[in-house]
């Protein structure tokens, strides 16, 4: 399972704004310099940060975006959940289409409970966990 590119760029995005709390906000080319994300498509990701109100944006010469909420309270389902990025679909592990009880490919069995896992993984896990973490990100 991987994660879709534009939830991978926002969960960077949020965990960069977690890790720099420092009263100082950030242009979208900064942040598409210092993470090597393209600027256009970071630029759309803003917008949607914005507009599901993790970030928020200040107009103006000196402005520029910042979290709009602790890192405390912002989970990584509702990232996912907020970019459409599914951690319940039925699509098959093996990619052979549709995989449900019903219709069933050779891993599906043994699929379910690391699924299950993965999605309390990210239901559980907020910025704030990430931000202790030692690793690149």
């Amino acid at each position: 399972m991987q994660l879709h590119n534009t939830s991978q760029y926002a969960i960077r995005v949020l965990n960069f704004f977690a890790n720099h709390s420092d009263d100082r906000l950030y242009s979208a080319k900064e942040l598409a310099e210092l993470l090597s994300i393209p600027y256009k498509f970071l630029t759309k990701i803003m917008g949607i940060l914005v507009k599901a109100e993790f970030i928020k944006s200040i107009q103006g010469r000196e402005g520029g975006y910042e979290l709009n909420k602790p890192a405390s309270q912002i989970k990584l389902i509702d990232i996912l959940n907020t970019f459409n990025d599914e951690t319940d679909n039925e699509s098959c592990i093996l990619g052979v289409g549709i995989c449900d009880g019903h219709n069933k490919c050779a891993l599906h069995d043994q699929w379910m409970q690391p699924k299950g896992l993965l999605r309390k993984m990210f239901e559980e896990t907020t910025l704030e966990n990430l931000t202790s973490a030692d690793c690149k990100l």
